[in-house]
């Protein structure tokens, strides 16, 4: 059981559930006297019952530790949408409004659908910020599982920042560059750590894809293929290392590696966005964490991929081990503490990022606590001011009227002061617009390199390949006759040089305010892109089919899921309503079978864009 001084800490994560209680010592130190952990099956096929499942494991940790009271949680990475920004200098007073302005431009939601929260990097005399968002209702959605075990919220977290955290008490005297590789179950987080400087970025590969490429390559069920992975599997390293194998240990290895063979691809093209969009450093030691770094050979693999000093990550240095716990499984699963321990130095107040993704509930009670010492001071003021009203009230009439003339005085004097103030402000909205206009024009600078990585990432199959990637705009997914238009014109290749290669598209607006009569009542603005068409083959092999190219559309919609994606399967419907797309209208064409003497057939796609964007 846990008193007031201590810290619960819960790391959700999909495949495990840890739990950790931190009290501090005389001396100043987190003492960790209890830890827990709980593994949950991260069945795709059974996505739908996933929170259940975590709250099943937490109760089960709940009831075997007796802890009661609030907790301080993390959710994985690939449940938040994170973004840095760079900040103009600009004056401590005006950050908050700054702040509030990017989330507006780059989270994909609107302010009122997500929680949010920010923290300030300052590092090498430039200041940025981390901006730190979930959909409200996913968040909800955790919390009640949280909350259905009794325990109540003291703070949510986001895994990677709570690594961080752990990272930088636990290594206090590194300042070289560090790459920090997370592997967990649906998604891998790559931290990126300079001293102050932090960068993070999730990749879509991780355990569960891992055991997937399993099931498949041998025809078992996920759960077996779970099994092989954890009880026989290893990674298979270069230079002939499966010859002294076994026949299927080595085709397993083998397997393994491969899967492996996707995350290790992905991390120098984020070392290089790192480098190139925030002015990094790659990184000279790498360090292995989570779940999917249990592979036997796994830092061996990823010292031959990166060429880089490989250890695991280790965050006890940055706490002490209380009496009564269990040190060999703590020093067995130290690479999978990190969040815990992050979580359990924020609770003592020595965490570096302060994230805070408090549910809307929550916030209320905390609002509501710091009211209520104010509202018994008010109900007592009222009941003496009831009590001594008759004597004071021909005083207060006296009072009133000299009042009234003091604030009359005081509103001409501000009246003459307005004006100018209303002038400022004018010229300061002018100046948000225009620098909302160069905002939207850097991130469309990066959009379409981060889109087509998206795509290239969910599509990548050695069954099926992309052959055109096509702009659309006005698309209308239920308007059979007009869908929507392609940006880019159909004869662009034999285009003069100086001639522009874009449709002129417009769309017709409404009017703002009310026109006189007989004026129009819209106007012609230019389009805007809402779509991509993908246009591509798949290979007619073995084991593959038309079902292949669905596979790898669902495959994009779990990413979709995830909260950060270019891409969305849900549009507006003719009332107004959300209206998820089927796959009739995601893949308007996907040929069953190839032609005659042809080995594959082709397949057409249109994703609408999350959010639209201006091509002119």
């Amino acid at each position: 059981m846990a008193d007031n001084q201590s810290t619960i800490a819960l790391n959700i994560g999909t495949q495990r559930v840890s739990l950790a209680v931190f009290e501090p010592s005389k001396s100043g130190a987190v003492v960790l006297k209890s830890f827990d952990a709980e593994s949950v099956l991260a069945d795709p096929a059974a996505e739908a019952a996933r929170v259940s499942q975590i709250s099943r494991a937490i109760a089960a940790l709940v009831s075997r530790s007796g802890v009661k009271g609030k907790v301080r949680y993390a959710i994985s990475g690939q449940s938040v949408f994170i973004r840095f920004v760079k900040l103009p200098p600009l004056d401590d007073d005006n950050i908050e409004q700054l702040v509030t302005f990017e989330a507006q431009q780059h989270v994909p939601f609107p302010l009122n659908e997500v929680v949010w929260d920010y923290e300030i990097l300052e590092a090498a005399g430039e200041k940025e910020v981390v901006i730190v968002a979930i959909k409200s209702d996913a968040l909800d959605e955790v919390n009640g599982a949280v909350n259905a075990t009794g325990l109540g919220t003291a703070e949510v977290d986001v895994a990677p920042m709570a690594l961080y955290n752990a990272f930088r008490a636990a290594y206090p005297d590194m300042n070289e560059p560090v790459l920090l590789i997370d592997v967990g179950a649906k998604t891998s987080d790559l931290l990126y750590i300079e001293g102050n400087r932090f960068f993070t970025r999730s990749a879509n590969v991780g355990g569960v894809a891992v055991t997937a490429a399993i099931a498949k390559e041998f025809n078992v069920s996920f759960a077996e293929a779970e099994a092989h992975k954890t009880q026989t599997g290893m990674v298979a390293l270069g230079g002939g290392h499966t010859g002294q194998l076994d026949e299927a240990t080595a085709a397993l290895a083998m397997c393994i590696r491969n899967a492996m063979t996707r995350l290790a691809t992905e991390i120098p093209r984020t070392t290089n966005y790192y480098r190139s969009q925030h002015s990094g450093n790659a990184p000279k030691h790498v360090f292995l964490a989570g779940g999917g770094a249990n592979l036997p050979y796994a830092k061996e693999f990823f010292e031959e991929k990166l060429r880089l000093p490989v250890q695991y990550f280790n965050p006890l240095p940055a706490i002490s081990v209380g009496k009564g716990v269990d040190v060999e499984r703590v020093s067995k699963e130290a690479h999978l503490m990190g969040e815990l321990i992050g979580l359990g130095l924020r609770g003592a107040g020595k965490s570096k990022l302060n994230v805070d993704l408090v549910p809307a509930k929550v916030g209320e009670a905390r609002a509501a606590e710091k009211r209520k010492p104010f509202l018994i001071a008010g109900a007592a003021i009222l009941i003496l001011g009831a009590a001594a009203g008759s004597f004071f009230k021909s005083q207060a009439a006296k009072t009133a009227a000299d009042q009234a003339k003091e604030a009359q005085a005081q509103l001409d004097q501000l009246n003459s002061l307005s004006r100018p103030i209303s002038s400022q402000v004018k010229k300061r909205d002018e100046l948000k617009a225009i620098a909302s206009t160069y905002l939207q024009a850097d991130d469309s600078r990066i959009f379409w390199i981060d889109a087509l990585s998206e795509l290239s990432e969910a599509f990548s199959s050695d069954a099926v390949w992309i052959t055109d990637f096509d702009p659309v705009a006005n698309y209308n997914p239920f308007d059979e006759k007009a869908p929507g238009k392609s940006v880019v014109k159909a004869d662009f290749v034999s285009t003069a040089f100086g001639t522009p290669c874009l449709e002129n598209l417009m769309t017709k607006v409404p009017v703002e305010g009310r026109p006189r009569r007989g004026e129009p009542t819209e106007r012609e603005v230019p389009a805007k892109i809402n779509a991509i068409r993908i246009k591509g083959f798949w290979l007619n092999k073995a084991g593959a089919s038309a079902n292949t190219v669905f596979g790898l559309l669902d495959r994009l919609g779990e990413n979709i899921k995830g909260g950060n994606s270019h891409f969305t399967f849900t549009v507006k419907g003719a009332n107004g309503e959300n209206v998820t797309l089927e796959k009739t209208k995601l893949a308007p064409r996907v040929e069953a079978d190839p032609a005659e003497g042809e080995f594959a057939a082709p397949f057409e796609l249109v994703i609408p864009l999350a959010q639209p964007i201006p091509y002119r």
